[in-house]
């Protein structure tokens, strides 16, 4: 297969997300300038069902590189998802069953589908599991690759210390992560590997070991991480509230790209959507110019919408969005549940999933945050009770239409 080598797409890559290059930048530009065909992996565990925008930046360096030519793999981390990644954690991970990664993986595919082009023949994207080869190592073959590391390497991680400094425990199995990670390299044989900057001493793990099964040389390319570049915190974190998953319907997607802290405009131009660099360079200036940040988040609403579903349907959800939160408009697309008159609205919301527990509805009810959209009025009784239909907004972007 002839690669592409052209000058302005490879600087892409290279530039482009990405925070660093091993084990030199320069080294990994030359070898993609040769002309020789590399090939290059991506890994995600299996710990949930639903992938992210910011899982998102790494499959799309990915298929910039497919579309050079060069050979590329998806790893799915059924195996590693039960040992638990300590990466950035303060307590160990809960280890996934069989059940649970096999759950979680059933639309993978589909949802990495909408970035990456698995229909291709020409450039086929080879899809693994890292189970293949990790179920069947024996002890020997453990005890073989820990002798690549040492205690002094493993505890210098800054998680490790953290916890270290607060007697915190640091379980023996969490050592075994970066060696099962890194094994991937040697078992995929790969010349680069791409993955977020919290994952770097996984993938130098993998250089390590690629180097001392392969003898040979592994780049490893570490990517910028999705954070709002104000608190330094996760953008796609749960328990910040916020969530663009890849498989959102089209107007729940617009409307929580929408709700994303105004400073966080850029870094999701630049690594979720297709707009050039230069593009959101001039996006850049007129916001620091005074244009109103709302309008820039209805473009990069539109942009990232018609990625994962389509132009016509970015343009609905921009209309339901304007109708519904400017003009107070019922949503189109309002999800319905029924229930027995007389029923407990705390009931009908939390068994519906509307809302996560009674705990989340009793603090939204304190909050004001409940609504009848059909007269304005807040709910502020937590044993309200549903005597006829009504249509609330819960939170910010939140409708039910209730029916007895």
């Amino acid at each position: 297969m002839k690669i592409d080598t052209d000058p302005k797409k490879i600087e892409e890559i290279l530039s482009r997300s990405v925070q660093n290059i091993l084990p030199l930048k320069e080294s990994l530009r030359k070898e993609l300038s040769s002309g020789k065909r590399l090939k290059i992996y991506i890994g995600a565990d299996a710990t949930g069902p639903k992938l992210h925008i910011g899982h998102a930046t790494n499959f799309m360096i990915l298929e910039r590189l497919r579309k050079l030519g060069h050979e590329v793999i998806i790893l799915f981390g059924d195996f590693t998802a039960k040992i638990g990644d300590p990466s950035g954690k303060d307590s160990a991970r809960k280890p996934l069953t069989d059940r649970e990664t096999k759950n979680n993986l059933k639309t993978w595919k589909k949802q990495v589908s909408k970035i990456v082009n698995l229909k291709d023949r020409k450039n086929k994207v080879k899809i693994v599991k890292n189970s293949k080869w990790l179920s069947k190592m024996n002890f020997s073959d453990l005890v073989k690759l820990a002798s690549n590391f040492t205690v002094q390497q493993m505890v210098e991680r800054d998680m490790f210390q953290k916890r270290i400094s607060e007697n915190k425990p640091v379980f023996l199995h969490e050592f075994f992560y970066p060696l099962m990670q890194g094994y991937d390299s040697v078992a995929l044989d790969v010349d680069l590997e791409i993955g977020g900057n919290d994952q770097t001493f996984n993938m130098l793990a993998g250089r390590t070991l690629q180097k001392a099964y392969n003898n040979k040389e592994k780049y490893v390319m570490s990517t910028t991480l999705l954070v709002n570049p104000k608190t330094g915190k996760k953008l796609m974190n749960k328990s910040e509230g916020v969530v663009v998953g890849l498989d959102d319907e089209h107007h729940d997607m617009f409307g929580k790209i929408m709700s994303l802290p105004d400073e966080a405009l850029i870094p999701v131009f630049i690594d979720c959507t297709y707009v050039s660099l230069e593009e959101i360079s001039k996006i850049k200036e007129s916001l620091e110019k005074g244009e109103n940040p709302r309008d820039v988040k209805i473009r990069l609403a539109k942009e990232i919408v018609t990625i994962y579903h389509d132009a016509e349907k970015a343009e609905k959800a921009e209309e339901n969005f304007i109708a519904t939160f400017k003009k107070g408009r019922i949503p189109e697309d309002i999800q319905e549940i029924k229930v027995e008159k007389g029923s407990a609205l705390s009931s009908a919301v939390v068994s519906n999933k509307i809302v996560p527990s009674n705990t989340e509805f009793r603090r939204l009810i304190t909050a004001g945050a409940i609504s009848d959209m059909k007269t304005g009025e807040k709910i502020t009784d937590p044993n309200f009770k549903i005597e006829s239909e009504i249509v609330l907004k819960i939170g910010k972007k939140t409708f039910v239409k209730i029916t007895v």
